[in-house]
């Protein structure tokens, strides 16, 4: 060995050489440990954020015939928040679809909307049901015969009563002629059959098919003109 390498020189490099290797792996960690707050406040100012929820909703509850039409109309709607098919005005409890359409328990096909009124009227849902039924209709809607297919507005309160009663009116006047929608008092609402739920959505083209072969829309313009 050489006089070098055993000089107190190397002895001093080696042993702080020694002592860096180990302080290093301590250094990454007081680094990270900085610079970890940082990066999480970055990470939850780049997260996306949850769509805020309205204050309040409401519901409403129309029947217009066939509930797999009705649906699209109110979707539409700048401040709906859901639409659900399903039955009621009935005196079966947890009715099925065979029940209702066979017109023996009370109940009539109807959609439940949930809506934000900060940025939609009740009254303003009034109108778009009008203009998607049949008023004049006592019978049933469409091609669709019998009570389980009545057009009805179904109010939860003296409020959506008052403006049932006012809206009815004033279709009546400007029709000039009686009006058939009922106005009942709402009871339980049960939601349809799952595959019931955005049919439009879910079978386009049997939904089409239904639609024109009942004369909906040829119908609705006979009544209400191109406006609707």
């Amino acid at each position: 060995m050489s006089t070098l390498l055993q000089s107190p020189f190397m002895e001093t490099a080696t042993s702080a050489l020694t002592a860096l290797a180990h302080l290093l792996p301590l250094s990454a960690l007081l680094l990270a440990a900085l610079l970890l707050p940082a990066t999480a406040r970055a990470a939850q100012a780049n997260a996306p954020t949850a769509p805020s929820q309205p204050a309040s909703t409401a519901t409403a509850v129309f029947a217009g015939g066939c509930f797999w039409c009705m649906e699209k109309p109110f979707d539409q709607l700048d401040g709906v928040l859901d639409t659900t098919s399903g039955y009621t005005g009935g005196n079966v409890d947890s009715p099925t679809y065979k029940q209702v359409s066979s017109g023996l328990t009370g109940h009539a096909e109807a959609l439940r909307v949930t809506y934000d009124p900060a940025k939609v009227s009740y009254e303003t849902l009034l109108d778009v049901f009008w203009r998607n039924v049949d008023p004049l209709d006592a019978g049933g809607q469409f091609c669709d015969r019998g009570s389980q297919y009545r057009s009805a507005i179904f109010v939860a309160d003296a409020a959506q009563r008052e403006a049932a009663e006012a809206s009815k009116k004033a279709i009546e006047a400007r029709l000039g002629k009686p009006v058939a929608t009922g106005i009942e008092a709402a009871s339980t609402f049960w939601p349809a059959e799952e595959y019931h739920q955005d049919y439009y959505r879910k079978n386009p083209i049997r939904y089409a098919y239904y639609r024109t072969g009942c004369g909906r829309d040829r119908r609705l313009e006979q009544v209400w003109g191109a406006e609707k």
